[in-house]
């Protein structure tokens, strides 16, 4: 009797079919290809671990990794597992003196710099000072930070103005991303705030920006 498949080799096999197997081949493809000449059988590709599925998703990037989307990208995968692999991880990047950690972050968990590696992304971005930003750039930031996920015509109607020069400036800046891309339900760009906008900002999470009225 076969043994039964380990959770390890469960999520694997789910990695590869969220990456998405090669596809059969057309029927042109069938007829233009040559004949194979016998040789030994190539020994099958294990599939990645699931410590590394999940260090690839932090590594990506973009809006904190939640329990729940990485329980939904990873199947078989459950709260406790994601919760060990954090710290697995965190301990392996201790041990390695790594420039960065995993940190919780707005109900979720993002690979950041620690802090005495942050001046290196001061430098690449530019600081709080030297990012110099216009009034009409921090009332655009201000507008995306308080009504993420916003499109640009949302923006423009706020403000009266076009926005997309000051939008991609932002962009740039690291102060804010992309956070849904135009597909078909969805007609527009959204953007939303970035971890760099938390950190400039002094900010632990969204929860903490000051209170305002509805900009509506």
């Amino acid at each position: 009797m076969p043994d039964e498949p380990t959770a390890s080799e469960d999520l694997g096999r789910a990695y590869a079919e969220m990456l998405g197997g090669p596809g059969e081949p057309s029927v042109d493809e069938q007829a233009d290809a040559l004949p194979a000449e016998p040789g030994p059988a190539a020994a099958p590709q294990a599939p990645p671990a699931p410590l590394r599925i999940l260090e690839a998703l932090l590594f990506v990037g973009g809006t904190p990794l939640t329990p729940a989307r990485a329980c939904q990208v990873i199947r078989g995968l459950s709260v406790e597992q994601f919760t060990e692999l954090i710290d697995e991880l965190n301990r392996a990047y201790r041990r390695q003196d790594r420039p960065y950690s995993i940190q919780s972050r707005d109900q979720g968990y993002v690979l950041a710099l620690k802090p005495k590696f942050r001046p290196v992304m001061a430098k690449v971005f530019g600081g709080v000072r030297e990012a110099r930003l216009s009034t009409q750039a921090i009332d655009v930031l201000a507008l995306v930070a308080y009504r993420q996920p916003a499109t640009k015509v949302e923006i423009d109607s706020l403000r009266g103005a076009e926005s997309a020069t000051l939008l991609r400036q932002l962009v740039r800046r690291g102060l804010i991303q992309v956070m849904y891309r135009a597909e078909a339900e969805r007609k527009e760009v959204s953007y939303g705030t970035t971890p760099r906008f938390l950190e400039m900002f002094g900010l632990q999470s969204l929860d903490d920006l000051p209170k305002t009225q509805d900009f509506a």
